[in-house]
């Protein structure tokens, strides 16, 4: 089992057969640290192998974020390598869970939070909660089945949308779109996520066992955990004055200026020449 205690990013709460991972960084609206995603992991692998926990919550703390993604200030330090290497983890360990995995989302869900959110089983959105991602806007190159699996949800056509236009989205919107699985006033959210906890807390954890195992298993051929579509297109790109005009676009809020990138071509298609 996990020392709880020592977790200082997360709070990790076991009750009444529900596992509940709260994301503790308000003022950072819940943005993650490759040491968040370390605690985010840990707390998932111990639910899921705790014979006392029938299904997991994941949320932030506050009314504001559920989380917006990488600590832009972590990753101007030297960060962004870490996340793009850390967070599969979380992916995989929400895969991997043996249990139903719920997103209570409470606010802002960006970037990374927007991943977090839609690799979980179940969404349940307070009515005031953002969606969106953010990627190409700060120069975050995200990719492989984190990205690709948002189409399986939403459709490509959205999902293309959603990752080339950044634009921000209402939960109104993302229930539409089938992003998330119920909307609530945020006073009802607690509410509304105990209900889905104790409908799944009355099936039989062997079958809903097998039931995720099913719906993973036909995602796999999405996923290869030795491939980087970043690393074959783009091998030198972390670090580039591309990846960090992004990022000091965003610190010094103004709009990133990537136009004089337009032109670079890719080593990857001038070597046959």
């Amino acid at each position: 089992m996990v020392a709880t205690s020592e977790f200082t990013d997360i709070i990790y709460e076991k009750a009444d057969h529900v596992a509940r991972i709260t994301i503790n960084r308000p003022k950072s609206l819940n943005a993650y640290t490759n040491h968040t995603m370390r605690e985010l992991v840990l707390a998932i692998q111990d639910a899921s192998f705790d014979g006392e926990v029938g299904v997991v919550v994941i949320t932030g703390a506050g009314d504001r974020a559920f989380c917006a993604g990488g600590d832009v200030k972590w990753e101007d330090e030297g960060g962004l390598e870490a996340t793009y290497d850390y967070f599969p983890d979380i992916h995989n360990a929400i895969r991997c869970c043996l249990k139903p995995v719920i997103a209570r989302v409470n606010g802002y869900s960006i970037g990374g939070g927007n991943h977090m959110a839609y690799a979980c089983d179940l969404t349940i959105a307070a009515d005031h909660a953002i969606f969106g991602q953010n990627g190409p806007s700060v120069g975050s190159p995200a990719d492989g089945f984190t990205v690709a699996r948002l189409s399986t949800i939403i459709g490509h056509k959205r999902a293309r949308e959603m990752w080339f236009l950044n634009r921000k989205y209402t939960a109104a919107q993302m229930l539409d779109w089938g992003l998330v699985n119920a909307v609530v006033p945020y006073d009802k959210l607690d509410e509304e996520v105990d209900q889905w906890c104790q409908e799944i807390l009355a099936k039989s954890p062997t079958c809903l066992r097998v039931n995720k195992a099913s719906f993973e298993g036909a995602l796999d051929n999405l996923r290869n955990p030795t491939f980087s579509v970043q690393r074959m297109l783009a091998p030198n790109y972390l670090g580039s004055e591309e990846q960090m005009e992004g990022t000091k676009a965003f610190l010094e809020k103004r709009k990133p200026d990537f136009n004089k990138f337009r032109r670079d071509v890719p080593e990857l298609y001038t070597s046959a020449s």
